[in-house]
C-alpha cells in the first residue's frame, strides 16, 4: 500500500509531519459515498500552504457538502521529493493518503509568479500530463488554478485546463456541481469545458487563441466554441454573510504564520498606483463588528490557538475599526489570547488605536512609506505626508516604542536620485525626532529599519503600462541610498533584483512564455521564490533558447492603445481608469480614496452597487 511506503521513509526527511496528515480538524469521508474529489495544491512547502488563508475556507467550504471531498496537497521538500522519485511515490493528498491523478479536479492556488515551475513538477509527481493538450479526453484530472495571478493566465495557459477569475467561494462549487452532473452523463473532457466556460467567472484558455503583429505585440485575440468575449471575475457581494469556516485543520509542525485569521474586509479605499491587491479585490467590503468577534470566538475554541490575526489589505479602513477592536480586546485578553494587526496605515494611526496594539502586540512597528519624497508618494497616489509619518512615528515613540520599520520601493515611475537619497533624509528626521521627545523610552537607542524592494509593475492597476527599471538602474540605486546612509541606527536591507525582474516577465507576459517555463522547469528551476534555490542563470538560458526577449515584458513601456495579454478578462476595474490614473501620475498629482471621492474606476456601477 502507499500508506506504507510513505511511512517507511518518513523518518529519513525533514519535518515528516508536512506529509503524514492526520492533522486534527482535517477531513476524512467514505471514499463509496464520493462524487466529485478536488485536490486542493498548494505550489510551496505545507509550512507556507498552512498559513494560506484561501485555502482554509475552500477546503471546509466544499467539505460542508457530503458527497465532495477537497484534501490538501502540497510541494514536497527536496530531501522527500528525491525519496518519491527514487521509490515510485506518486504526488499525494494528505487525508486519503490516495494519488491526486485518481482525483476529478486538481487546484492549484496561483498566489505568486515565482511558484510557476512547482505546479509543473507537481503535475510531474502525480503523474499527471504537463500540458493539457495531452490529457485523455476522458471526463477527470481537470488541472484548475485561481488567485490574483489568474488575473493574468496567459504565461500559464499550456497547462491549465481552466481558471477561476475572482473570489471562489460560489463559482468553485458551481463548477464542481457542472462537473457531477456530467460525470453522471459520461461526457468527454471537451464536452465539459464547453459548458464550464459559459459559466461566469470561469476561464479556459484553449477557446481563445492569439495573433501576433510583426513587433510582438498582440494584433486580435480570437474566441470560439460559444466562449464569451470576455470573462468578467466572480464577486462576493454580501461580505458580511459570505462562509466562513469554523474550525481549521490545526498542523502537528510549526507553520509560517500559526494561528487563527479572520478575514475582516476584501478590497481596499486607498486606490495606490502600483497595488495589483488594491485593485482586483475592488469592491471594498466589510464585515460587521459582531460578525467578526462571533468568527473570532468560534475558531479560538475549536481550534485552541492563543493567537488570532485580523486579515485585509489594510484592517485599520474598516468603519468600526476602534468599537471592534475593543470589543474584541474585551474577549482576548480575558482569554489570554494574542491578537495580530497587520496592514496598519500611517495616515490613520492614533493614541487609541496604539493603546490598543500594546494589549495584543509587544514588537516594533511597520509602516510603508513606498516613497522617499512627497512628490513620489504622490505619484504612486500614497496620500501619506510626511508630518503624517513624523506624527505616527511620535506616537509611537511616545508610547514607549525605540524601532520603527519602514518598507519602501526602489524603481518606481519618474523616480530619481533624489528620491532615494530622501529615504534617508527621512530616516534621519525620524531619529531627531525621537531624541527630540522627552518621554521617549530611557536608556534605550532608536532603530530605524529600511527594507527596500525592487518594483514590480503588474497587470490590472495603473503602473500596468511602466517599464521597470534595468538591473543597472537598480544597482546604482542601491549604491546611491547606501551611501546616503551615515549612522549605524539605520539599516537598509534589500530584494534581489533579479527575482524582480523575473516575476514582472511572468507577470505582464503572454502565452509565449509557457514553452519557456516548460524549459526552465527541465533545467531544474523551482522554489524559485526561495534564495537557496533561485537560479536566474537558467532561467536567462531558457529564455535564450525559446527566443524570448525578456525586455520586451519588463523594460518596454506597454501602449494605452495596446492589446494586452489581460485584455479579454475583466477585473470590474475599467481600462479607461487605469489609463487616466497614470496620466494623473505622471502629473504627480493624487486621487481622494473612495470614502472622500468616487475616482470612477467601474467597480461599483458593474456589480451594481453604490459608491460610499
Amino acid at each position: 500500500m502507499l500508506k506504507d511506503l510513505i511511512e517507511k521513509h518518513l523518518l529519513e526527511v525533514q519535518k515528516p509531519s508536512r506529509y503524514i496528515g492526520g492533522e486534527v480538524g482535517s477531513v476524512l469521508k467514505d471514499k463509496s459515498k464520493i462524487d466529485v474529489r478536488f485536490a486542493f495544491c498548494f505550489p510551496d512547502t505545507y509550512d507556507i500552504g498552512m498559513s494560506h488563508i484561501g485555502m482554509k475556507i475552500l477546503y471546509s467550504l466544499t467539505n460542508e457538502r457530503e458527497n465532495y471531498w477537497c484534501e490538501r496537497c502540497f510541494a514536497p521538500g527536496e530531501d522527500f521529493e528525491a525519496i518519491m522519485r527514487e521509490n515510485g511515490i506518486p504526488l499525494y493528498a494528505l487525508e486519503s493518503l490516495d494519488p491526486i491523478r485518481d482525483f476529478d479536479f486538481i487546484g492549484f492556488t496561483m498566489q505568486y509568479e515565482l511558484s510557476y515551475t512547482n505546479v509543473l513538477n507537481m503535475l510531474d509527481l502525480a503523474g499527471i500530463p504537463i500540458f493539457a493538450s495531452e490529457r485523455s479526453q476522458k471526463l477527470g484530472q481537470i488541472v484548475i488554478a485561481g488567485g490574483p495571478c489568474v488575473c493574468n493566465p496567459e504565461p500559464l495557459a499550456d497547462f491549465f485546463d481552466l481558471f477561476i477569475l475572482g473570489e471562489g467561494e460560489e463559482v468553485n462549487l458551481e463548477v464542481m456541481d457542472l462537473y457531477a452532473e456530467m460525470k453522471k452523463q459520461g461526457a468527454s473532457r471537451d464536452d465539459f469545458l464547453r459548458k464550464a466556460a459559459r459559466i461566469e467567472g470561469v476561464y479556459v484558455p484553449k477557446f481563445y487563441h492569439f495573433t501576433y503583429k510583426e513587433d510582438g505585440t498582440i494584433d486580435r485575440v480570437d474566441v470560439t466554441d460559444g466562449a464569451p468575449a470576455t470573462v468578467h471575475k466572480r464577486i462576493i457581494r454580501d461580505f458580511d454573510k459570505v462562509y466562513y469556516p469554523e474550525n481549521f485543520v490545526v498542523p502537528f509542525t510549526e507553520i509560517v504564520q500559526d494561528r487563527a485569521s479572520v478575514e475582516v474586509l476584501r478590497g481596499c479605499i486607498r486606490g495606490c498606483r502600483f497595488c495589483q491587491a488594491g485593485f482586483i479585490y475592488r469592491p471594498f467590503r466589510e464585515k460587521h463588528t459582531d460578525t467578526i468577534y462571533n468568527e473570532v470566538k468560534c475558531l479560538c475554541e475549536n481550534t485552541g490557538y492563543d493567537e488570532v490575526s485580523l486579515a485585509s489589505l489594510s484592517t485599520s479602513d474598516h468603519s468600526e475599526i476602534d468599537p471592534m477592536l475593543t470589543k474584541l480586546l474585551d474577549y482576548t485578553v480575558r482569554e489570554r489570547i494574542n491578537m495580530s494587526l497587520p496592514s496598519l496605515r500611517v495616515d490613520n494611526f492614533s493614541e487609541s488605536l496604539l493603546e490598543k496594539i500594546k494589549k495584543v502586540r509587544k514588537s516594533g512597528l511597520t509602516f510603508a512609506a513606498e516613497g522617499g519624497t512627497q512628490r513620489l508618494r504622490d505619484v504612486i497616489n500614497k496620500n501619506v505626508s510626511e508630518d503624517e509619518i513624523m506624527n505616527t512615528c511620535r506616537i509611537a515613540f511616545e508610547g514607549g516604542y525605540s524601532s520603527v520599520k519602514l518598507y519602501f520601493m526602489m524603481g518606481l515611475p519618474t523616480e530619481t536620485d533624489e528620491d532615494i537619497i530622501g529615504i534617508a533624509e527621512l530616516a534621519n528626521h525620524i531619529i531627531d525626532l525621537y531624541y527630540s521627545i522627552e518621554n521617549r523610552p530611557k536608556g534605550r537607542g532608536v532603530q530605524i529599519s529600511i527594507s527596500c524592494a525592487t518594483f514590480v509593475p503588474k497587470p490590472f492597476t495603473p503602473f500596468q503600462f511602466e517599464p521597470q527599471d534595468t538591473a543597472e538602474m537598480i544597482e546604482h540605486k542601491q549604491k546611491l541610498l547606501l551611501d546616503s546612509v551615515k549612522t549605524k541606527k539605520i539599516r537598509v536591507s534589500y530584494h534581489n533584483p533579479d527575482v524582480s525582474r523575473l516575476e514582472v516577465v511572468l507577470a505582464k507576459g503572454d502565452r509565449r512564455l509557457c514553452k519557456a517555463i516548460y524549459a526552465a522547469w527541465k533545467k531544474g528551476c523551482k522554489f524559485d521564490s526561495w534564495d537557496e534555490y533561485f537560479r536566474f542563470d537558467k532561467w536567462q538560458e531558457a529564455f535564450e533558447e525559446c527566443g524570448i526577449d525578456t525586455s520586451f515584458y519588463a523594460n518596454r513601456r506597454f501602449e494605452y492603445d495596446e492589446i494586452l495579454p489581460w485584455d479579454h478578462l475583466d477585473y470590474y476595474v475599467s481600462k479607461s481608469f487605469l489609463v487616466r490614473e497614470n496620466m494623473t501620475a505622471h502629473k504627480a498629482q493624487t486621487t481622494p480614496n473612495c470614502r472622500l471621492r468616487c475616482s470612477g474606476c467601474g467597480v461599483n456601477k458593474k456589480v451594481g452597487r453604490e459608491c460610499f
